[in-house]
C-alpha cells in the first residue's frame, strides 16, 4: 500500500515554473501550449521526466523508444504529465576507447537536467553497462523522486543447436578460431546468432550485474531487473514505473530515503551472490559515495568471503543465461534465498520495505538459483588483493578462473600499451610459457584513458595451439563483465601516475596468493626505489575538452573513478535555480 499523500499541488517543484501569474510563468505555459498541450494537461499535476538513453548505436536499448511510450501511458493514467528527455547513451559496444570515459558525463548531465527543468519526479531508462551507475549517481545528487527502469537482458543466443552467451562465447570461440578450430562459415553463423534481440547481454555481465544492484538497492520495481527486454512483462513493467513515480512524487519519496548504508550493503551481498562483474566494484563504490555512504574495497572483500555464489549463470556459473534466471524466479527469488543476510527493513521505491517486496517469491529451478546449501561457489564472486604491486587494491573473480591459478608464481611479460600487446600476442615465436604472467599497464583511469575493458588479455597464440585456455593476467584496466579467466584487474594506484605496476619489468617474478589476498612482485625494495627514481611520467592524453577535465579530476579505481568535485562533501550542491 502506498504511503499517504503529503504534498499539495502548490508544493510541486513544477508549480514554481507554471503556477505564478508573472511573465516568466506565462512564457513557460505558452511554450507547452506551443507543443499542443492545454493547461488541463499539466497544471497542478506532477511533471515526470523520462530520461531515455535510447540511441541507434546502442543495441541494448533498441526497444527504449517504444518502452518510453509504455512509461508515458502509466504516468498519464496516474494523473501525471510526462515529458521525455534524451540522455547520453553510453554504450560499450561502439564507444572508443571505452564508455567508462563518459560515465561521469552522463551523471553530470542527469543531475543538471533534473536541476534545471520543471521535473517533480524522474523515470531513469538505462541498462547498458555504464548507464545504470551514471543515471543513478546523477539522480542521487539531484534529489527528486526517481525510479529506475532496467532495459532487461536479450534473448539467449543460438547457433547450430548451441546456446550462446553474448561476450562469454565470443571470447571462447575467438580463441578457437585463433587456434584454427572454427571455420569462416561457423564464425559468420556465430556472429549472427549470438545477439538475437534488443536488450543487454544475457550473461551475468556488467549490465545485468548493475541492474540487479539497482534492484537490490530498492530503486526498481521488485524483480524488474530480471525481465527479458522483449517479454511483454517488460512493457507492463514500464507502465507500472510510470504509475508508481507519480505516487512517489506525492509521497516525496526521494533517493536519500532509499540509498542508505543498509541498502548499499544489501546490493553488495546480492551482487556477490549473482556472480557479478568485476566492474561492480568501481560503480558500486561511486554510487555509494554519491549517497554519502562509505564503501571500501575491504568492505566488499569481507562480504565476498562469506557470501556464496548461488546464481548458476554464465560466466561465473556454468550452464544458464539470464532468460533461464528469470524463469527460475529472477532476482526476487535469489534475494529470498538470502533474506537472512539482508536488511529487510530498507525502504524501496514501492513505498514498502524490501522484506515486504520479497513476500511470495519462489525459486522454480534450484539448479539455476541454488539453495545456500548447494552453491555454485562457496564464496562470493569477487576478491580484493593487496601487495607491493597493488597497495591500494586490485580485483579478481575467483569463480571464473581455473583454481590452479589461485596460488601461482611466474615471470612477468610486460606490455606498455594495448597495441604493443596486440601486435605480440599472435607471434607464435613469443617467449612465453603457461606459467608466464601477462601484464598490461598504462590502461587505468588516466592511462587508458578511461580504464578500458582490456584486462582479459588474449592467451598467446602459441599457447592456444598447445591447448591452453587460461593463464594469470594482470592490468590496471577493467574487463567486460562477460569475461572469465585468471585476470587481476583495477590495479591501484595505476601505472600511468607512477603506481608500482609502472616499475615491473619483463622477467620479474610475480606471485599471487588468492587465499591470502596477496599480489606481489618478488623484487627488493632497494631495486624498486632505484627504478622509481628512473621512472619518467608519460605525456597526458588530452590538452583540451572533456578529456582534459576528466584527467584532472577522476579518482582512482579504489575510489570509484568519480570526479573529486562531484563526491558528497566536496561542497554545497547548487540547488534549484531561484531565478524564474
Amino acid at each position: 500500500m502506498s504511503l499517504p499523500r503529503r504534498k499539495d499541488p502548490a508544493d510541486l517543484r513544477s508549480a514554481r515554473w507554471f503556477a505564478p501569474d508573472d511573465l516568466r510563468s506565462f512564457g513557460h505555459r505558452s511554450r507547452l501550449m506551443q507543443l499542443g498541450y492545454s493547461e488541463a494537461d499539466f497544471m497542478g499535476k506532477p511533471v515526470i521526466g523520462i530520461l531515455n538513453t535510447w540511441s541507434e548505436l546502442n543495441a541494448c536499448h533498441a526497444h527504449f523508444r517504444e518502452r518510453a511510450q509504455d512509461v508515458k501511458r502509466g504516468i498519464f493514467q496516474a494523473g501525471g504529465f510526462a515529458v521525455e528527455l534524451p540522455s547520453l547513451s553510453v554504450d560499450e559496444s561502439f564507444t572508443k576507447p571505452t564508455s567508462m570515459l563518459y560515465r561521469n558525463m552522463l551523471a553530470m548531465e542527469v543531475e543538471e537536467n533534473i536541476r534545471s527543468h520543471p521535473l517533480d519526479g524522474v523515470v531513469l531508462m538505462g541498462g547498458c553497462d555504464k548507464t545504470t551507475p551514471g543515471l543513478v549517481m546523477g539522480a542521487i545528487t539531484a534529489g527528486v523522486p526517481v525510479i529506475y527502469l532496467p532495459a532487461g537482458p536479450m534473448l539467449r543466443g543460438n547457433y547450430a543447436g548451441r546456446v550462446l552467451g553474448s561476450g562469454s562465447d565470443a571470447w571462447k570461440y575467438w580463441d578457437e578460431r585463433r587456434a584454427g578450430n572454427v571455420s569462416d562459415a561457423e564464425w559468420q553463423g556465430l556472429q549472427g546468432g549470438i545477439a538475437r534481440s534488443a536488450g543487454v547481454c544475457m550473461t551475468m555481465g556488467t549490465a545485468s550485474t548493475m541492474t540487479a544492484i539497482a534492484d537490490a538497492m530498492g530503486l526498481t520495481l521488485p524483480g524488474a531487473s530480471s525481465i527479458p527486454a522483449v517479454d511483454s512483462g517488460h512493457q507492463r513493467m514500464g507502465a507500472d514505473c510510470g504509475r508508481r513515480i507519480v505516487d512517489m512524487v506525492w509521497e516525496d519519496l526521494t533517493p536519500d530515503r532509499i540509498v542508505t548504508a543498509a541498502a548499499v550493503r544489501n546490493a553488495a551481498i546480492v551482487a556477490m551472490a549473482t556472480g557479478c562483474s568485476t566492474n561492480a566494484v568501481v560503480h558500486l563504490i561511486a554510487m555509494a559515495r554519491r549517497a554519502g555512504v562509505e564503501l571500501s574495497l575491504d568492505d566488499l572483500d569481507a562480504l565476498g568471503r562469506v557470501t556464496p555464489l548461488i546464481a548458476n549463470v554464465r560466466p561465473s556459473g556454468k550452464d544458464y543465461l539470464m532468460e533461464d534466471f528469470f524463469h527460475a524466479g529472477g532476482l526476487r527469488a535469489l534475494m529470498a534465498q538470502l533474506r537472512d543476510r539482508l536488511d529487510l527493513d530498507c525502504l524501496t521505491v514501492t513505498g514498502r520495505t524490501m522484506g515486504e517486496n520479497l513476500e511470495g517469491a519462489v525459486v522454480w529451478n534450484e539448479d539455476v538459483i541454488r539453495p545456500l546449501s548447494n552453491p555454485v561457489y562457496a564464496e562470493g564472486s569477487l576478491a580484493v588483493l593487496r601487495g607491493n604491486l597493488c597497495p591500494d587494491g586490485a580485483v579478481i573473480k575467483p569463480a571464473a578462473c581455473d583454481p590452479k591459478f589461485h596460488i601461482h608464481e611466474g615471470p612477468a611479460l610486460v606490455f606498455d600499451s594495448y597495441p604493443a600487446m596486440k601486435a605480440a600476442i599472435d607471434d607464435e615465436t613469443l617467449d612465453v610459457t603457461p606459467d608466464t604472467v601477462l601484464v598490461l599497464r598504462n590502461a587505468g583511469p588516466l592511462g587508458g584513458p578511461g580504464m578500458p575493458e582490456w584486462g582479459m588479455l588474449p592467451i598467446p597464440k602459441a599457447l592456444i595451439k598447445q591447448g591452453y585456455r587460461d593463464m594469470l593476467r594482470i592490468s590496471d584496466a577493467r574487463m567486460s563483465g562477460t569475461s572469465y579467466g585468471a585476470c587481476v584487474l583495477h590495479v591501484a594506484p595505476e601505472s600511468f601516475i607512477g603506481g608500482p605496476l609502472a616499475l615491473l619489468k619483463t622477467g620479474d617474478l610475480v606471485r599471487m596468493d588468492l587465499p591470502a589476498r596477496r599480489l606481489d612482485m618478488l623484487v627488493s625494495e632497494e631495486e624498486l626505489a632505484r627504478r622509481r627514481t628512473d621512472w619518467t611520467p608519460p605525456q597526458p592524453h588530452f590538452e583540451r575538452g572533456w578529456g582534459w577535465m576528466f584527467s584532472r579530476h577522476v579518482t582512482q579505481a579504489d575510489k570509484g573513478c568519480d570526479f573529486d568535485f562531484l563526491e558528497r562533501g566536496f561542497g554545497r550542491a547548487a540547488g534549484e535555480p531561484d531565478i524564474f
